[in-house]
């Protein structure tokens, strides 16, 4: 298979706009019996009560399917709750409850955090103050986080409200920080996710991201703080392992490598060297020959800064 059939596309399709809740939680678990009563009591507090909660118990080795069951007997709100026998990781998830969501937008809620009793409120609110004419290509809104320390995680935006996207705040901000926010789910049904990813380690959420950035959305961006993420959490998945996540890695970096090249390679040409040097630094755990990349790189200059890095690559 071509690397390049690999990475997620884009598409849009007619959608028949009807929607249950204004909201679609999205919570995957994976050994996580011990974090997963934050969940239930952040959202049994919510102030805004229209949504679900689409939980997936992702082949969990511990007791969190038990432990699922009986949190669910506490909940004022609605469930959608799928066990899954085999473990497939986030992404997999993710493309499970686009497809069932129920909710005209999508929030992913991690399983081991927290959020404000008014969150759901706030970005309700935030959603409908945006312009009429804006409204269109908006795809969500995004906030900021705390740690469990009552820190803030990251910096706060320019201004706010800030109008941006995962991929200009890449630019901005270099180094990845913790945010929150929803999208659309017409706009996430329109992605195309090749089930041949799945089952091979972690794929960054980024990557739908910055998918739905080169299709011109902007996000809405806001200085609330409305969740608090864990950093301490054992089995995060903010605790890169470089041969683990390697796969991921690799889908990630060519995705940017080639959404972006024709548009910012000799504006930003640091990231695409970042992105050749992760690239590489991946390629050392994974199966694939030095023409699958170059085949999958659609850049006659990025792929000329592969192939002399090819030799090098287990230095990195």
């Amino acid at each position: 298979m071509n690397l390049t059939d690999l990475l997620p596309t884009y598409k849009k399709q007619d959608h028949k706009e009807t929607y249950k809740y204004t909201f679609t939680i999205f919570t995957p678990v994976y050994n996580r019996a011990d974090t997963l009563e934050r969940v239930f009591k952040s959202l049994n507090a919510q102030t805004y009560k229209d949504f679900e909660l689409v939980l997936i118990n992702d082949g969990s080795k511990d007791n969190s399917h038990e432990v699922a069951l009986e949190l669910m007997k506490t909940a004022n709100f609605e469930i959608n709750y799928i066990n899954n026998a085999k473990n497939q990781h986030k992404m997999a998830c993710f493309k499970q409850a686009i497809a069932i969501a129920k909710g005209e937008f999508i929030l992913p809620f991690d399983s081991d955090d927290e959020c404000t009793p008014d969150a759901l409120a706030i970005f309700k609110k935030e959603y409908d103050s945006i312009p009429d004419e804006r409204k269109a290509s908006i795809s969500g809104v995004t906030c900021l986080c705390n740690d469990q320390f009552g820190n803030l995680v990251g910096e706060k935006f320019p201004t706010s409200p800030y109008y941006s996207n995962t991929f200009k705040q890449q630019i901005r901000q270099a180094s990845s920080q913790e945010k929150w926010g929803f999208t659309k789910t017409k706009v996430l049904k329109n992605i195309t996710i090749n089930n041949a990813i799945f089952s091979r380690g972690y794929i960054p959420e980024g990557v739908i991201w910055e998918l739905i950035a080169s299709q011109n959305f902007e996000t809405k961006y806001i200085n609330e703080t409305l969740r608090t993420y864990y950093l301490d959490t054992a089995n995060a998945i903010s605790i890169q392992n470089h041969e683990k996540d390697a796969f991921g890695m690799a889908v990630y970096s060519l995705s940017i490598l080639n959404w972006y090249y024709k548009t910012h390679l000799f504006k930003q040409p640091k990231l695409f060297v970042k992105r050749i040097y992760t690239l590489l630094r991946a390629a050392q755990y994974l199966e694939f020959s030095l023409n699958d990349y170059q085949q999958a790189t659609q850049s006659k200059l990025l792929k000329l800064c592969f192939t002399l890095g090819w030799p090098f690559k287990r230095l990195l």
